[in-house]
């Protein structure tokens, strides 16, 4: 075998790779490298290359072993006069080496990818500069000593890693930190310049000329950074921070997110060993949620499970469920989460401290500018920048489609023992009591957008300039804030504001119509009802009380606690002879008893619903009697009869066509649309297909320009069913499809019924 020459690899690997029939991309791909890094190694940009990439390549090429020794020959004079190039510089002392690897580091794979690619495809007159940035907790620093570990081999003028020290009361100077990496250079101490531009000018010379990888770990701000980078060369810098370091040009951001859940239990088991983790695989999941899947959480609880090879996995699991000890459980050695997570707040301004740990106080999993505003007690400007700075620096995180802010669990949990530290309790009550009252009244002006009656008097909005105007900003309002309302609406109870509660809630009443599907309709009602009983005033305990039936039946489907909502509904009403609330509470037992399967009851007690509405000469009273003859018809048809069902629709039909006065259009409007919907399905059970269609598709419009989803889902489906009597599949799959849709949107129970025509449609047609 002839001796290769300097030079050669890259013409040999050329001629390899075009014999083979493969294009750049394709090799680069099958070999793991990037594609700039092949093209280096083709052009001689790139010579001498390790022996486990002339493997690779080999690999890829489908080489024989002969043909591998030549590759592997051919790289030979390009490694030896690399390291003649290192010969002749200065030789680093071993200064700022490389920290110990974590032999159990787990996952990253696509971290380490993206520094892999960065590590190839250098540029020398750009060199590769890779930011890891985020919370306390998440590993940083022992990811960047695993990567550069791993990419040690690529980079064989050293690695060096130097500590910034950001939390330190004084962190290290741009000046003090060039000196350190100097001095790992070879430069000796008499020949740095004073100054600190002339350090970071000689800093970059040096590293021009060299294949060096620098971790710069901790850094505290661009400042810090921006002299210590190289300017030219094919170096790769690292560097972490708890701050973003938005300012910085020209870098690779690489993201840290927190561990799924496999991963932090495969940490787990690296760390326990895989025996203890395979007996107790259900306690490792829950102490991997319980743990945030923080890697510094999960490795101090790890550690310390390692360190107690008696105790159970299922005891920590335990231990980690009750909050309040959470934080006093994951600490081990010197190791502690309170301990990362305050270094982080220390470094804040008082302003920020307060508007952070504020924040904790917020109802729900999330938070709005308005709320930490409001809890800190700082104008709402100032908060919105604030809240975007502790984002910046890991300590919340925002929303990616919307103004919203929320805290990893453990964090949460530091940040509420802050404020119970810090805060006094009046000013936390106050605190508290503002955000309340704030929430409780935005809450109702929203919920009135959707009131059948109009209003034209003030709103009551705290903020009528920030106000949501329409419907649909005050319905996304009411849906993004529902914790925090709800949770003013039961501070309101308890704290002895009971007409607000009451207001609150009545407000509600047309918008929780058309959002059947949360559950939380029964606090909010029942909360109203315990307002009204504190109040003194029957006639509103009543309502809400069967406000609440309503809830559990439609929203809850706990048709047992609606029956004992309607009965206590009932005997409230009638002791305070309200004919109204009377009647609504006679209907809501019975749509408790229909779900129980009592129907004759059921019936019975809705004929007496009707009789007492109609008794009742206010237009009120004919709304309701409207409603009774609706669910009185609805009963008939579930219990098989269907023409006593039609009798009961044509009736509260003649009423609705009688007129009612006082009434807005939008609320016989919605009358109309049920109504119909009604009419239709008698129609169908009774197989008379073509008045069913005009009645049903008659209220899919109502109902459509009314957008009151709970109900339009059933129509469109039973409209749907009706068009596959008649043969015409097309128009049953559109309106079947609709159905589907809209009542899965709205979590409606009916939507199997929908996806089981669909299938039923599907199977036919096949």
């Amino acid at each position: 075998m002839t001796r290769p020459i300097p030079g050669e690899f890259g013409q040999r690997l050329r001629a390899l790779r075009a014999g083979a029939g493969l294009s750049q991309e394709r090799l680069a791909h099958s070999a793991g490298l990037s594609v700039r890094a092949l093209a280096n190694l083709e052009r001689g940009r790139t010579t001498g290359p390790q022996r486990h990439t002339v493997q690779a390549l080999s690999r890829a090429l489908g080489l024989s072993a002969d043909e591998t020794r030549s590759l592997e020959a051919a790289a030979v004079p390009g490694r030896a006069r690399h390291r003649q190039a290192k010969a002749a510089g200065p030789t680093p002392p071993g200064i700022l080496a490389l920290p110990r690897d974590a032999g159990d580091f787990t996952a990253r794979g696509a971290a380490l990818t993206a520094l892999e690619h960065l590590a190839d495809g250098a540029e020398p007159d750009c060199p590769s500069v890779a930011v890891v940035a985020g919370a306390p907790g998440l590993g940083k620093t022992a990811f960047a000593v695993h990567a550069a570990h791993r990419l040690a081999a690529r980079f064989p003028d050293g690695q060096l890693c130097l500590d910034l020290r950001a939390m330190d009361p004084e962190p290290v100077r741009p000046g003090d930190a060039l000196a350190r990496l100097l001095a790992a250079l070879g430069v000796a101490a008499q020949t740095v310049p004073r100054a600190t531009e002339d350090r970071a000018g000689l800093l970059r010379s040096l590293t021009a000329t060299r294949r060096l990888l620098l971790i710069l770990d901790n850094a505290a701000d661009e400042e810090q950074i921006r002299p210590l980078l190289p300017g030219s060369g094919t170096c790769l810098t690292i560097v972490t921070s708890r701050n973003c370091l938005s300012g910085l040009d020209a870098v690779h951001r690489v993201e840290l997110p927190l561990l799924r859940r496999e991963e932090a239990v495969e940490l787990l088991t690296r760390i326990v060993g895989t025996e203890r983790i395979a007996r107790e695989t259900q306690a490792a999941r829950d102490l991997a949620d319980s743990c945030g899947r923080l890697p510094l959480a999960l490795r101090i609880a790890g550690q310390r499970l390692a360190a107690r090879p008696g105790e159970s996995l299922a005891k920590l699991a335990a231990l980690l469920d009750r909050e309040h000890r959470r934080l006093d459980l994951l600490q081990t050695g010197d190791r502690q989460v309170r301990s990362a997570f305050a270094l982080s707040y220390r470094q804040l301004d008082d302003v920020s401290r307060l508007l952070w740990r504020r924040c904790a106080l917020a109802a729900g999993q999330d938070l709005s500018p308005e709320t930490a505003a409001l809890l800190a007690g700082i104008p709402l400007r100032d908060a919105q920048l604030r809240l975007d700075r502790l984002c910046d620096r890991g300590l919340l995180h925002t929303d990616p489609a919307a103004e919203r802010y929320r805290f990893h669990d453990l964090l949460r949990l530091f940040a509420a023992e802050q404020a119970a530290t810090e805060d006094d309790p009046p000013s936390r009550d106050a605190a508290l009591d503002r955000t309340a009252r704030w929430m409780l009244a935005r809450a109702t002006a929203a919920a009135l957008h959707f009131d059948a009656e109009p209003h034209n008097g003030p709103s009551g909005d705290p903020d009528p300039a920030t106000a949501p105007t329409g419907r649909d900003p005050a319905r996304a309002w009411l849906e993004a804030e529902r914790a925090q309302w709800l949770a003013a609406l039961h501070h309101a109870r308890t704290t002895g504001r009971h007409r607000q509660a009451v207001d609150a809630a009545r407000a509600m009443y047309w918008f929780s119509d058309l959002t059947q599907h949360w559950p939380q309709w029964v606090d909010v009602f029942r909360c109203a009802a315990d307002a009204a009983r504190a109040l003194g005033s029957p006639r509103e305990e009543a309502a809400h009380l069967n406000n609440l039936a309503w809830a559990h039946n439609r929203c809850a489907h706990d048709p047992r606690a609606a029956l004992e909502s309607a009965d206590a509904a009932l005997a409230v009403a009638r002791a305070c002879e309200d004919p109204l609330q009377t009647g609504w509470a006679l209907g809501h037992g019975a749509g408790a008893l229909r779900r129980l399967g009592r129907m004759d009851e059921a019936i019975a007690r809705l004929r007496a619903s009707a009789a007492c509405h109609h008794d009742n000469p206010t237009p009120q009273g004919r709304l309701a009697e409207l409603t009774a003859l609706n669910t009185l018809g609805e009963a008939l048809l579930q219990h098989g009869h269907p023409d006593r069902a039609l009798e009961a629709h044509l009736h509260s039909l003649e009423i609705y066509d009688r007129g009612i006065p006082g009434q807005t259009p939008h609320l016989l409007a919605i009358y109309h649309g049920v109504i119909l919907q009604h009419l239709g399905n008698d129609y169908a059970a009774l197989e008379r297909w073509q008045e069913a269609e005009a009645a049903l598709r008659t209220s899919w419009d109502i109902l459509e320009e009314l957008d009151i989803p709970a109900w339009l889902g059933p129509t469109q489906l039973e409209l749907g069913r009706v068009l596959r009597h008649l043969d015409r599949t097309d128009e049953a799959r559109t309106a079947l499809t609709a159905a589907l849709h809209t009542l899965t949107a709205h979590h409606h129970p009916r939507q199997a019924e929908a996806a089981a025509e669909l299938r039923t449609l599907d199977s036919a047609r096949h």
